[in-house]
């Protein structure tokens, strides 16, 4: 009789594709944060405001997407409320998420080289503790007994890279949240604004670095971290912790397992880092690949740097800085451009050039890199064209396209809001906010009264997002965005099958 845990991860790993698991996961997700956020805890501006269902859905989402949009202001939160979003954002970050895919690679692996049969017979001793101790009783081939020990090495170097994983994300979040707990003791004014805020300082370090590390940008603070622009030292500590979980993922990883290696001399690293297309984890890449990707971040975060100061260096929104303040500001700013979302200086100031350009930073995937590489997935797809297409194949679009089509939705849906309020309700403006959520960024350029072409006297400028001005169909378009973000490595290769004459 199978094993209760073998046949359930038969079903969920082999005849569940992939993205309807992370579907229903992050969506499930997003439900039960919902009703935590709405039932199970309460807001502390209760009871002369109460947020609407949808914008505490949509809060959800976007804590579980790690998509840190918002349409209503941080403070709104309680202390509790603040401790489930940070539930959320870690259960959704990218880094945790792989730490699953991982174990499902694992049992995948397991069930492929040890079938039921084998359970039978009895050829397998304990697998889950003890696949060295494998015993054949039947005999075979040369060649098959060493396939069958090489599979027995990937599952032994696939559960210890799971573990690697883990451990990695545990030491960045407790040495971070220690690191910004240990700053605001210190410094006086980092620690004056919590006090002013009201706002507990061990929720307000864990939830600061388990949303930097998971690459959400939710600050528990209304102004995010525009009210810390001049603690440039805590600035510094959240720039390694964007970096490590997102953009420099795969290097980082790859350092660490090397490391271990060196120090353990373990066979399963070795293992891991020749044969990073044979494990199957999407954060692992083969040396030069990896290598690319470094260099492409820190190619793009040197140009950006560069053109962000060139353009704002005298800005109102750089205005009353010192020199090292603007470049750590600066630095700190062009990082969040991916994928982060944190901002020290208001979006709303700056140049067109520099929107568009942080546009462009948001769109690209994590591991875009300018560097030639051998493209594994090109040649695959190569060698499966003799077996034709699919329906699917066919009627996907691009992602590009799909960003269009999101923007006219909103275009149509808010059209009255971009005759009345033209300045606000632009295309530059709905299409920045579009491409924010699909880069699950969050960086927003936000509304301002004063830029009302007819001034509305009950107009109060707000802190959160451009999308809370929207009206309940525009957000929830932006939800669906968000979504399609958050999986849209799924749809990489959407629009291929379309030929344009």
């Amino acid at each position: 009789m199978k094993p209760l845990s073998f046949s359930f991860f038969k079903i969920m790993s082999l005849r569940v594709k992939p993205f309807w698991i992370e579907l229903g996961y992050f969506t499930t997700l997003s439900f039960l944060g919902f009703l935590a956020l709405n039932y199970f805890s309460k807001p502390r501006t209760l009871p002369s405001f109460h947020p609407q269902n949808l914008d505490v859905f949509f809060t959800s989402v976007s804590s579980t997407t790690v998509s840190s949009m918002s349409t209503i202001e941080m403070e709104v939160f309680s202390n509790v409320q603040l401790v489930f979003m940070t539930i959320l954002m870690f259960l959704g970050g990218e880094a945790f998420t792989s730490f699953l895919r991982l174990k499902l690679i694992k049992k995948e692996n397991k069930d492929e080289s040890f079938s039921s049969k084998d359970y039978e017979l009895g050829n397998v001793i304990n697998v889950d503790d003890k696949l060295e101790d494998v015993i054949i009783t039947n005999p075979i081939e040369d060649h098959s007994h060493h396939d069958h020990h090489d599979e027995i090495i990937k599952i032994k170097s696939i559960r210890l890279l799971s573990n690697v994983v883990f451990g990695y994300i545990l030491v960045i979040i407790l040495l971070g949240s220690s690191l910004v707990s240990l700053y605001i003791i210190i410094i006086p004014s980092a620690k004056q604004i919590l006090n002013k805020k009201g706002l507990n300082l061990h929720t307000f370090s864990l939830f600061t670095t388990v949303s930097t590390f998971a690459n959400c940008g939710f600050v528990p603070t209304n102004e995010n971290m525009m009210i810390f622009k001049q603690n440039s030292g805590l600035l510094l500590i959240l720039i390694p912790q964007i970096l490590l979980g997102n953009t420099l993922f795969a290097p980082c990883l790859r350092l660490v397992i090397m490391f271990l290696w060196k120090i353990t001399k373990r066979h399963e690293f070795e293992y891991i880092l020749k044969n990073s297309k044979r494990i199957g984890f999407s954060h692992i890449f083969p040396c030069y690949e990896t290598i690319s990707i470094a260099i492409t971040v820190v190619g793009l975060i040197v140009f950006q740097f560069v053109v962000f100061c060139s353009l704002e260096w005298n800005s109102e929104g750089t205005s009353g800085l010192s020199a090292y303040e603007k470049i750590v500001g600066s630095l700190f700013e062009v990082v969040n451009t991916r994928h982060t979302g944190q901002s020290v200086f208001d979006l709303s100031t700056f140049t067109p050039a520099i929107l568009v350009l942080f546009a462009l930073m948001m769109y690209l995937s994590s591991y875009t890199t300018f560097l030639p590489v051998d493209n594994y997935e090109e040649k695959l797809e190569k060698m499966k064209k003799s077996k034709g297409r699919s329906l699917m194949d066919y009627i996907s679009l691009s992602q590009p396209c799909c960003l269009v089509i999101f923007t006219i939705l909103i275009c149509v849906v808010e059209k009255d809001k971009m005759k009345n309020d033209p300045l606000n309700f632009n295309v530059l403006n709905i299409l920045f906010e579009v491409i924010s959520a699909y880069g699950t960024v969050g960086m927003s350029i936000g509304y301002s009264c004063a830029r009302q072409i007819n001034p509305d006297g009950h107009c109060k400028d707000a802190t959160y997002g451009f999308a809370g001005k929207w009206s309940n169909t525009g957000k929830f378009i932006l939800i669906i965005v968000m979504f399609f973000g958050r999986l849209k490595k799924y749809n990489q290769r959407g629009g291929k099958a379309w030929k344009v004459l």
